[in-house]
């Protein structure tokens, strides 16, 4: 299966269509390049994790203008006949360079560059940013919530509380890729092949006049998930009853995987419950906590010595509700054989074909980043790698497993302090002579001592 939603061209901005009909009247079909890059890191983040990059290919291999599409621009007036026409045989024939998802990257990197004629380039704007924007948020944020808890059994919940149903599938995809163990959201098995987790509502439990039967039906509907909500009523009182339930559970074969505690002092309560449990026997029966919870709150959990093996975490991860958005941009760095430059106070780019240089230390770490020209022989490894030439994707797609690998292998090569939750001195983005000298022609000043987007330094 492919991701069954947002596959219409329309969804951009307006203006990339009216950018189109200027370019197509004037014949500006020339190459141009453009980087997506994140200007500045929030205070609350010391990296952020490439992702979004499959979904992105997906969507460029896919780009045409259906008939209903076609037919929407010719009726609503603004666009020519002969436009709405040559709309009809665009595809994207480009090429494409980015970090392989998983990787971690700092303020000002470009993270994918797309290299096409210049209406393809711009036409895919705002989708690609759409993607890649909201995966990296709920990644950056579900490796904290891994690196709070690494040796948790952790799941995505937050389907429920996602702005938007896209956003939902997406955010399972991005959090699976940054460590989490799998979701509670179905459509994510057949489209990602993630790894779902249910346990049940509070519904079910009310919905019967005897929460001892409501347990024992629902563990003989579900023999090989038995994971039991006790706070409906009282949590204690609910531990007791599972208790009580086990032994008949265990003479059907039927065995009491976890219960589910969802509200209240989550610490205090799975300290009683494990006690409850542990007197009746069931010391292998786990203890899964859910309610609110965020990197923050399960690193106080584990530092309390809370029992407690696994955690859904939901609202906060996928609404990546502490850093909401990232300040990122999609900006030309060539047209026609020419590098170009945005100037703008705040906002200026580094023009160009670029790539990132990044050098380790004696002991492995990552030691700096440098942002430089393509064709420079810099030292540190290349990370920018084609992915796309001609419209095509040049290998196929990654799996989600090699990707958790992959970003597996850059934190352990992040300096400790950036692994921590809380802000640390990250390692600014050294700009190479060559590319400072470029920019410096560009503006036709003598080379600046720094300039340029995040927290880049020449």
């Amino acid at each position: 299966m492919t991701l069954p939603a947002g596959a219409s061209v329309l969804l951009t901005d307006l203006y990339q269509l009216t950018m189109l009909q200027g370019y197509f009247d004037q014949g500006m079909e020339e190459t141009a390049v453009f980087d997506f890059f994140v200007r500045r890191l929030p205070p609350e983040r010391n990296f952020l994790v490439a992702a979004g990059l499959e979904t992105v290919l997906e969507f460029l291999e896919g780009l045409r203008f259906t008939d209903g599409e076609l037919g929407w621009i010719r009726d609503s007036g603004r666009f020519s006949d002969d436009f709405t026409g040559w709309l009809a045989g665009l595809r994207f024939t480009g090429d494409v360079h980015a970090l392989p998802e998983g990787t971690i990257f700092f303020a000002g990197e470009p993270v994918l560059r797309v290299t096409a004629p210049l209406p393809q380039a711009q036409l895919v704007e705002s989708r690609l940013i759409n993607l890649l924007h909201f995966q990296i948020l709920v990644a950056s944020k579900a490796v904290r919530c891994r690196l709070a808890a690494p040796d948790a059994l952790l799941v995505d919940f937050g389907l429920r509380r996602a702005h938007g149903a896209e956003a939902g599938l997406l955010a399972a995809r991005a959090a699976y890729l940054a460590g989490l163990d799998g979701t509670s959201n179905v459509l994510a098995a057949p489209v990602y092949g993630i790894p779902v987790f249910g346990t049940m509502a509070h519904s079910f439990i009310e919905a019967h006049d005897d929460e001892l039967e409501a347990f024992a039906r629902f563990a003989r509907a579900q023999p090989d998930n038995v994971v039991l909500l006790i706070d409906t009523y009282d949590t204690e009182a609910g531990a007791r009853k599972v208790v009580e339930l086990a032994p008949r559970l265990a003479r059907q074969g039927i065995h009491v995987k976890a219960v589910r505690i969802d509200s209240g002092d989550l610490a205090a309560h799975a300290r009683r419950v494990r006690e409850i449990l542990d007197a009746g026997g069931l010391h292998d029966t786990g203890i899964f906590a859910s309610g609110n919870l965020d990197e923050h709150e399960l690193r106080r959990l584990r530092q309390a010595g809370a029992p407690i093996g696994g955690f859904g975490v939901g609202t906060r991860l996928t609404t990546s509700s502490d850093v909401p958005y990232l300040d990122c941009a999609y900006k030309l760095a060539e047209y026609a054989g020419r590098p170009r430059r945005k100037r703008s106070e705040g906002k200026a780019t580094w023009p160009g074909r670029k790539q990132v240089f990044r050098e380790y230390g004696a002991s492995g770490r990552v030691e700096a980043d440098t942002l430089g020209l393509e064709d420079e022989d810099l030292p540190g490894e290349p990370l920018l790698v084609p992915v796309m030439q001609g419209g095509r994707r040049l290998h196929p797609p990654e799996t989600l497993d090699a990707v958790r690998a992959r970003l597996e292998q850059n934190l352990e090569r992040l300096p400790a302090p950036l692994r921590g939750l809380e802000p640390a001195a990250r390692p600014g983005v050294n700009i190479s002579p060559a590319l400072a000298r470029l920019a410096a022609t560009l503006d036709g000043t003598p080379r600046p001592e720094k300039s340029g987007p995040g927290d880049t330094k020449s």
